[in-house]
């Protein structure tokens, strides 16, 4: 156990005694514990293999590399459509994580040999994605932010892209891309 930690599973205000059940069958599985992103990470080898986080209607183990594991029991669930990688196993009770803990650690042990055999997701590029017409139009109208646009990560790129297309009107589109577009000439993605 990392003290670093801790605070994380002290704070609980909620799914305290399912987070602390999944932390003990992590750490039983030999990998050490550190804190990424806000949250426990769990890592072998300096590579990420789970991790643990809550949300209001449920707590999770999050594979980070979930997609590339074989889910003979079919637990794994993909969080969204654009999640390419990471799977999670979602629970709301000690006792649903109990019934599943040996698989738990099964796929923990997959995840791991998944890692140790060095194989990668493979990513959708950025161009497979439809970039919505009113980003388009925009890119094409404006030299230095077709620029900027394109000298940003892929990552970036696609958090821009996804993000605009998730808008189902055209305003709401047009709207979102007019106030992100001096971040985009900035060389920032969605989220600096």
């Amino acid at each position: 156990m990392n003290p670093k930690v801790d605070f994380y599973f002290k704070k609980a205000e909620k799914w305290q005694k399912e987070l602390e059940k999944l932390r003990r069958i992590i750490l039983d599985c030999h990998l050490a514990e550190e804190l990424k992103w806000g949250v426990p990470c769990y890592t072998f080898e300096g590579s990420n293999i789970v991790l643990i986080h809550a949300f209001k209607e449920y707590c999770a183990l999050l594979f980070i590399k979930g997609s590339l594991l074989k889910d003979d029991k079919g637990i794994l669930i993909q969080q969204t459509e654009n999640v390419q990688s990471a799977r999670q196993v979602r629970f709301t009770s000690v006792q649903e994580i109990v019934e599943v803990e040996p698989i738990l650690k099964a796929y923990i042990y997959e995840a791991v040999e998944v890692k140790e055999a060095g194989l990668k997701v493979d990513f959708k590029k950025t161009p497979e994605y439809n970039i919505p017409e009113e980003f388009k139009n925009k890119l094409d109208k404006n030299t230095a932010l077709k620029t900027a646009f394109h000298a940003l990560t892929p990552g970036r790129q696609r958090g821009y892209i996804l993000y605009f297309s998730a808008a189902k009107q055209s305003k709401t589109r047009e709207s979102r891309v007019e106030k992100y577009i001096p971040q985009i000439l900035d060389g920032k993605g969605l989220d600096d």
